[in-house]
């Protein structure tokens, strides 16, 4: 499913920035490149150290700036926000997936 995603976040990624460029979308792909951070630091937070409380903030801040680029890439090209839509979606699964394993396993998941 990731790699779907990620050839669909990249595209739409890449949409934006050939209509507008990076002076004319900064905050745009700006927020794109803060979500990709924060999505990385979750696989860190969950399965790594699993820190289930913290990596639920972590994918909570991502559903927000997922939800937030696709405002912004909206504004500049339609079909990139479109396509981000799977992302928020799959994200918004994971979220209840993470929140679950938290909850049912708070020794693992402390």
């Amino acid at each position: 499913m990731w790699s779907v995603l990620f050839v669909l976040m990249g595209t739409s990624a890449w949409l934006v920035w050939r209509r507008k460029g990076f002076s004319g979308a900064g905050t745009a792909l700006k927020l794109y490149l803060a979500q990709l951070v924060v999505n990385a630091l979750w696989s860190w937070l969950f399965f790594a150290w699993h820190l289930g409380a913290l990596a639920l903030a972590d994918i909570a801040l991502l559903w927000l700036l997922i939800a937030g680029t696709i405002v912004a890439f909206w504004r500049h090209h339609q079909v990139a926000a479109l396509l981000l839509l799977p992302y928020l979606a799959w994200v918004s699964f994971a979220a209840a997936l993470n929140y679950s394993l938290w909850q049912l396993n708070p020794a693992v998941l402390g």
